[in-house]
């Protein structure tokens, strides 16, 4: 059963910790602006993104979760723009975004091939998307991610949903995840970078 996001936000606690995502924040310097973050929750990789010099919009079904995001980011005295949106939802104009950020953005496939599409016609020319998910080799690990092999993810989904982009980095590995008290452990994820062609 997927989390109901509301009640899980609504602690005075940040569920999954206000640090960045360390795969996020290596790679940051890959990012072009402006950046999109889609299912961005409580704020700690958008206002970590801010402190960094970009502007970055957030996008939440959670509108406890973006009130966190915005508390986190005035103590971090930067500014981030959200917007409360299912993504089943969700439109954003081509062309718009220099970056794309989806960390464990866990959705079902019929999202998945409705949504990525559109996310690539938003990049930019030249732009960036980030992704890491937890994999299917997660299941039942019980130190992150929901335990539905649909909404965990491999490489073949990436390649199959994320169509039109050059992949710079895709694969799966073993590594310490430690954000908070529902991601925390040895875990199995999936990282991918790519980026948008320039157009002739």
């Amino acid at each position: 059963m997927a989390p109901d996001w509301n009640e899980r936000f609504s602690d005075s606690e940040y569920a999954y910790g206000t640090e960045a995502n360390t795969f996020l924040a290596d790679n940051a310097t890959m990012l072009v602006d402006p950046v999109l973050s889609i299912a961005e929750g409580e704020g700690r990789n958008a206002v970590y993104l801010a402190t960094q010099g970009f502007r970055v919009h957030a996008v939440d079904g959670s509108e406890a979760g973006l009130e966190k995001a915005a508390r986190l980011a005035a103590d971090q005295n930067v500014t981030i723009t959200s917007e409360v949106a299912d993504l089943n939802d969700y439109q954003t104009r081509p062309d718009s975004w220099g970056s794309i950020v989806s960390i464990y953005a866990h959705l079902p496939r019929p999202l998945r091939i409705k949504l990525y599409p559109m996310l690539v016609q938003a990049l930019k020319p030249g732009g960036i998307s980030i992704f890491e998910a937890y994999s299917e080799s997660q299941r039942g690990r019980g130190t992150g991610g929901p335990n539905d092999l649909e909404l965990l993810m491999t490489c073949r989904k990436i390649e199959e949903e994320w169509k039109g982009l050059e992949t710079i980095l895709l694969h799966e590995i073993e590594r310490e995840v430690h954000e908070g008290k529902f991601h925390t452990g040895m875990a199995s994820v999936v990282q991918y970078i790519a980026r948008k062609p320039e157009q002739n």
